[in-house]
């Protein structure tokens, strides 16, 4: 029986995913929610991709055919993974992914100036006053982050650079809001376009986070592509 393991985003808790997740359940797809070290598993040290490739080998070592659901940054990890190791899921579903670094022309005014601000004020983070003032810029993610969780988050963000999904042969299924501002659609399209066997499906009201907002139509829109997939 096929196993649909969820990587949750930069999130602190799986428990806003209860409701998405007992509803897929309740369908009889056997789900297992990862836990990503530095958020929801305990970690004192910065990751970089590459260990969280490594942990997700892990994670999956004994299922030769796994699904693999990755939010966000989760979406980030499993493509990379994919880059690792080639064709090594039956599917990959992306909902809201990170993972690709667009021309700054195609990304939201807000992302662009988090950008920006990252850059120019980096020599400046050592003064307290200035170092908060930087984080409000950058958004929840860093506010939230203890300090090895914010160089991880760099590290994140570093690995979209020149990053191509293009030679991912696995086939995959795109799940997009297009109320996201965290992750606008021109990403979720701009993957599509690269990824040669994927689809994707836009959704009106849903933003970054739909398991907390619509979570019942997220189960419906993944039970949609597993019914596909198995």
């Amino acid at each position: 029986m096929s196993r649909l393991y969820i990587i949750h985003g930069w999130a602190y808790s799986i428990e806003p995913w209860a409701s998405t997740v007992a509803a897929l359940r309740q369908h009889g797809i056997d789900v297992v929610q990862l836990r990503v070290p530095g958020l929801t598993a305990p970690s004192d040290q910065p990751w970089t991709i590459d260990q969280y490739v490594a942990w997700l080998d892990e994670q999956l070592a004994d299922d030769p055919e796994p699904i693999v659901l990755g939010h966000s940054n989760g979406g980030r990890i499993a493509l990379h993974y994919l880059d690792q190791h080639p064709g090594r899921f039956r599917h990959l579903i992306l909902l809201a992914s990170s993972g690709l670094e667009l021309h700054a022309r195609r990304l939201s005014i807000k992302r662009r100036v988090i950008q920006t601000a990252a850059k120019i004020f980096a020599p400046l983070k050592r003064i307290p006053y200035i170092k908060r003032v930087i984080y409000r810029l950058l958004g929840g993610d860093y506010n939230a982050a203890p300090p090895h969780m914010r160089i991880t988050l760099q590290h994140m963000l570093a690995s979209d650079k020149d990053f191509s999904i293009s030679h991912i042969q696995t086939p995959t299924s795109i799940l997009w809001g297009e109320a996201d501002r965290a992750a606008p659609l021109a990403i979720g399209q701009e993957m599509h376009a690269q990824l040669p066997h994927s689809t994707l499906r836009t959704f009106a009201s849903w933003a970054h986070a739909p398991y907390r907002t619509h979570p019942d139509e997220l189960a419906s829109a993944i039970i949609n592509e597993w019914e596909k997939i198995t």
